[in-house]
């Protein structure tokens, strides 16, 4: 079971020599990732995201493999061993199915939906889908260079959620708009995701769930 995949271009700026910066309101579209099919033939990967955090704690895309932290989405059809991860921590979430079985150094966990779980990555895992495919949500983080979480967050009408600096949220479930050039509105799709911060943090609106990627220089 693998996760590897390239990153798409998106020309989203200008960073540090190496990268691309992700400019506060961005939306990555899901609809724009490139599958990439695992060599086993297990699932597939589309990656969303990899970079570093720049002088100031903002995330920012790198153009190669010189990345700190990966956001992907997999489809898992099969049960498999995951690939190998020296010196990273990885956190899987669930997002669609019933959930699956991990199996860590010998220990076996029950994964449900919407509930993250963070794990070594170069612990010997495997997983089993007791109750068919599903599809899972990784954050991976290079250990030493950044610390990052997931945070699952429901939106509700008339509470609209601030992505701050160093965020990134992603669209699991339900409708959710956020505001652009004055008073037009950006509805987003299932699985897009959005740059947070800046001098006026982007504000998502709706009603739904979503997943917050908060990065922090280690």
């Amino acid at each position: 079971m693998t996760d590897s995949a390239a990153v798409p271009q998106r020309g989203t700026g200008t960073g540090t020599q190496g990268s691309r910066a992700l400019v506060p309101g961005t939306v990555i579209a899901y609809s724009g990732l490139r599958p990439v099919p695992w060599r086993n033939g297990g699932g597939v990967t589309r990656q969303i995201a990899a970079g570093r955090l720049d002088s100031s704690g903002h995330p920012e895309e790198s153009t190669g493999d010189d990345w700190s932290w990966r956001l992907s989405i997999a489809d898992v059809g099969e049960p498999g061993e995951f690939s190998v991860f020296t010196g990273m921590a990885r956190i899987l979430t669930v997002v669609e199915g019933a959930g699956m079985v991990l199996r860590t150094d010998g220990i076996e966990r029950r994964l449900e939906p919407y509930a993250p779980f963070a794990f070594d990555g170069a612990a010997a895992t495997s997983a089993t889908l007791p109750e068919g495919p599903i599809r899972d949500f990784n954050l991976n983080i290079r250990n030493g260079s950044v610390h990052g979480r997931v945070e699952i967050m429901e939106l509700a009408p008339g509470q609209p959620l601030p992505l701050a600096g160093g965020s990134l949220g992603v669209l699991l479930a339900g409708t959710a708009t956020l505001p652009a050039n004055g008073h037009h509105r950006q509805e987003l799709e299932r699985y897009d995701t959005v740059v947070g911060g800046g001098e006026s943090a982007p504000v998502l609106e709706g009603r739904g769930s979503l997943a917050v990627v908060c990065l922090t220089p280690a």
